[in-house]
């Protein structure tokens, strides 16, 4: 069975997954058994999740199936932020009747993303950007927003080493962060700058990324910071928006600049096809 449609089936799957899983956390108000706070940081995602990622991931797979390189990236890209989103629910959430969901969402996001990613020939769809693509542009955003985060983070990891003392937020979204955001968004930002195909890819993909999980930060801290719990609002709120909306419109410059269709023989290459394609 090829690759790609191995890909397409997982994400029909998952997707459906989440689309439950976000609609059982909005209809049922006893499925989280967090802090008061932490229930609204879920209620926010599930939001984001449900009324945006669903709905485009399933119009992605829908154009991408279609011919559309265009919908391709959008569909690695939401496939990013569902592997990144669901490892919080599956790390971080207490335990709840939907931990096997979240495992099952974790897992198949994953396997369908490393899947359609094996399943494009990289190189030859680098060659469809435009000459005038604006890489450095958009390689000093993708810098912007992964450098500061990663001193952020790296700085209070160091500080716990030298005085012992934690550093704020939860050691998880550390975790993540310098395990997956940091350094995937650090790497399409260098690549990118070079004109190396890869960079083309993965910085759509964390683009993407960025604009969603920005989105789903913006409307968490908004609805923790007008609830009853009087925590005020969050000093990176600013920080939240930027990546959020620079994500949006880095996204579609360089979705852009990308030729709208592929004939078939463009994005896969016939020795990956046949090698793709099991007895």
């Amino acid at each position: 069975m090829h690759a790609l449609h191995i890909s397409r089936q997982l994400t029909l799957i998952s997707t459906g997954l989440a689309g439950l899983a976000a609609a059982g956390g909005l209809g049922w108000p006893s499925l989280y058994l967090d802090k008061a706070l932490f229930k609204l940081a879920w209620l926010g995602n599930d939001i984001v999740t449900l009324a945006v990622v669903v709905p485009l991931l399933l119009l992605a797979l829908f154009f991408s199936h279609k011919g559309s390189q265009r919908a391709y990236l959008i569909w690695m890209g939401l496939l990013c932020y569902l592997f990144y989103n669901y490892a919080f629910y599956l790390f971080g959430a207490a335990f709840n009747v939907f931990f096997l969901l979240y495992v099952a969402i974790f897992t198949l996001s994953g396997y369908a993303l490393i899947l359609g990613l094996v399943a494009l020939d990289v190189r030859g769809l680098s060659k469809q950007f435009k000459p005038e693509t604006p890489r450095k542009w958009l390689s000093m955003y993708l810098f912007f927003i992964s450098l500061p985060l990663g001193i952020f983070e790296i700085t209070q990891c160091l500080g716990f080493v030298f005085t012992g003392n934690l550093p704020q937020p939860p050691s998880l979204i550390f975790a993540l962060d310098l395990a997956i955001v940091v350094p995937n968004t650090a790497l399409a930002a260098i690549l990118l700058w070079k004109q190396h195909p890869w960079g083309y890819v993965l910085s759509i993909i964390m683009l993407v990324k960025a604009f969603t999980y920005g989105l789903v930060l913006t409307v968490s801290t908004t609805l923790i910071s007008l609830s009853d719990l009087h925590v005020g609002w969050d000093p990176l709120m600013s920080f939240y928006v930027f990546v959020m909306v620079g994500g949006f419109i880095g996204s579609l410059i360089l979705l852009n600049n990308l030729k709208p269709r592929f004939q078939q023989s463009s994005i896969y290459s016939q020795t990956r096809i046949a090698s793709l394609h099991q007895p």
